[in-house]
């Protein structure tokens, strides 16, 4: 992948390397000096724990700078009265595009950032980037029926439901860059 930042209106995206991933297992205070933002004592947040954080960098080891905005990004919010960027979410991608050019992401938001539109931001500017690019033909996102506010962040997000999923206990959703789909 190509681009390492993605601007939103509230937020910078940045891609994570294997460095920062490596900083973040081992010493908070590497990543926050990588990331430059203060990192919220909620972090990691929702399922990106230390088995994801893992995945994500042995990912980037095997597939070295190439892997490099396949997987996770960090979501910065830069405080509209400062200069000071804290880290709010990760989200991005679980892979380069399947041989039929699906990608997939995800996200999380930290606690304490919940509730404010940032997940739904995330949804749509991964969304976004992913099909600027030539290799990708569609975008689609898995959750869980018992999760209602990640169903709501999906759908706000340009996202719609397809069945059937091909996940047991998931629910299936796919990107439709359509405004007139949002609710």
């Amino acid at each position: 992948m190509s681009h390492s930042v993605i601007r939103t209106p509230r937020l910078r995206l940045i891609a994570a390397t294997e460095q920062h991933v490596r900083a973040e297992l081992h010493s908070l205070e590497t990543f926050r000096a990588l990331i430059t933002a203060d990192v919220p004592a909620s972090w990691p947040p929702g399922q990106y724990d230390r088995d994801a954080q893992e995945f994500f960098l042995q990912a980037l080891v095997d597939g070295g700078t190439a892997a490099v905005g396949w997987f996770g990004w960090y979501a910065l919010h830069l405080a509209e009265d400062s200069n000071r960027a804290t880290l709010i979410g990760c989200g991005g991608y679980f892979g380069p595009p399947s041989p039929d050019g699906t990608v997939e992401i995800g996200y999380s938001v930290c606690n304490g950032w919940c509730g404010r539109g940032f997940a739904t931001e995330m949804a749509e500017a991964f969304a976004q980037h992913a099909t600027q690019l030539p290799t990708v033909r569609r975008v689609i996102a898995h959750t869980h029926d018992h999760n209602q506010a990640s169903v709501a962040t999906l759908l706000r997000s340009g996202f719609t439901p397809v069945t059937p999923s091909d996940q047991p206990d998931a629910l299936l959703f796919q990107w439709v860059d359509n405004p007139a789909n949002r609710s």
